[in-house]
């Protein structure tokens, strides 16, 4: 984080103090890496550490522990960059309809992850405020710290630290899910679209078949054990389990990959290896989370209407159900 960054951000705790620049102990030709902060109205205290501002109020053990071990352990495996394939852009740009060049445009990123959709928004041009409440934060600026139109920070999406209406797209993929309350997350994220700007999510669906799978059959335990063990138990499942799950979807597409408690990814053209890596992340990912709450395609389009927003679009996308629209004037 630079120090000319600390203009767009506001106090958590009193809603409206700006943030100033108290010590600055470390620094690179990247930014602030290590630093003391505080509100100007309340002196409320926050910090940049390991070059990423920290707005949290209280310490970060929180619902989103499991997400900061599996960005951390798997901090490359879902970038383009890395894989040499295009799947995170394909997502993106399928997800959101953007144009590939938006330079200029100001971007809020609400849950980063590693980082892997923060790559692809960075190549636009567009300046790029990115977030996650977890400990990933620290995965994404390994990959994306030397972005000069990069802004990372680790805040909650519930209390983002940000002035109001300033961003001319928000878009939030794979989280909000993952939240204690997603409606209440959602609206949290349309207090920082302008008037005219545009919001975009994606959801899991809420559908009968869905409920009935694998993930939501064994979360009740899964969810109860220690995440590093689980981790451990994921790898070793997944070893054992993927080759016959990759001849499952080859003869009986997907019904045949639905048939073992955990994901893989050839049908993407994965070689076997980063389909053992994307498929111990992605199982990790499906029981670990505190909360998993799917939900329906008449809901999210509820959102969006009793929020204001026009042109909007629900539909099903490729990972759930997506969401746009633009905020009325």
């Amino acid at each position: 984080m630079r120090e000319e960054d600390l203009k767009y951000f506001r106090c958590p705790r009193c809603k409206k103090g700006a943030i100033a620049l108290v010590s600055n102990e470390r620094s690179e030709e990247e930014g602030l890496i290590e630093a003391k902060l505080k509100c100007h109205e309340c002196n409320s205290p926050y910090s940049i550490k390991e070059g990423v501002g920290r707005f949290l109020p209280n310490d970060n053990g929180n619902y989103t522990d499991s997400f900061g071990l599996q960005w951390n352990l798997n901090r490359t495996t879902q970038l383009d960059s890395y894989t040499g394939f295009d799947v995170s852009k394909k997502r993106i740009f399928q997800t959101t309809g953007w144009p590939s060049n938006m330079e200029g445009v100001n971007i809020l990123e609400a849950g980063s992850g590693a980082g892997r959709f923060t790559e692809i928004l960075l190549k636009t041009g567009a300046n790029v405020f990115s977030f996650d409440l977890s400990q990933a934060v620290n995965a994404n600026y390994k990959n994306n710290g030397k972005s000069s139109n990069l802004h990372l920070f680790q805040a909650d999406i519930m209390n983002i630290p940000l002035e109001k209406r300033a961003f001319d797209k928000v878009m939030c993929l794979g989280v909000l899910q993952h939240t204690p309350d997603p409606y209440k997350a959602f609206k949290s994220l349309v207090g920082y679209v302008r008037k005219g700007g545009e919001l975009v999510i994606d959801v899991y669906p809420k559908r009968f078949s869905s409920m009935l799978s694998w993930k939501y059959l064994l979360r009740p335990i899964t969810t109860r054990l220690d995440k590093k063990d689980l981790y451990k138990i994921t790898k070793i499942v997944v070893s054992l389990l993927l080759p016959l799950a990759v001849i499952l979807r080859r003869f009986a597409g997907k019904i045949g990959a639905r048939l073992l408690p955990i994901t893989e990814y050839s049908y993407l053209g994965l070689p076997f290896s980063l389909n053992r890596e994307w498929a111990i992340l992605d199982t990790f990912d499906m029981y670990s989370p505190k909360y998993d709450k799917p939900q329906s395609l008449s809901t999210v389009r509820e959102w969006f209407k009793e929020c204001g927003f026009k042109d909007i679009v629900v539909k099903y996308g490729p990972n759930g159900i997506i969401g746009r629209g633009i905020l009325g004037e």
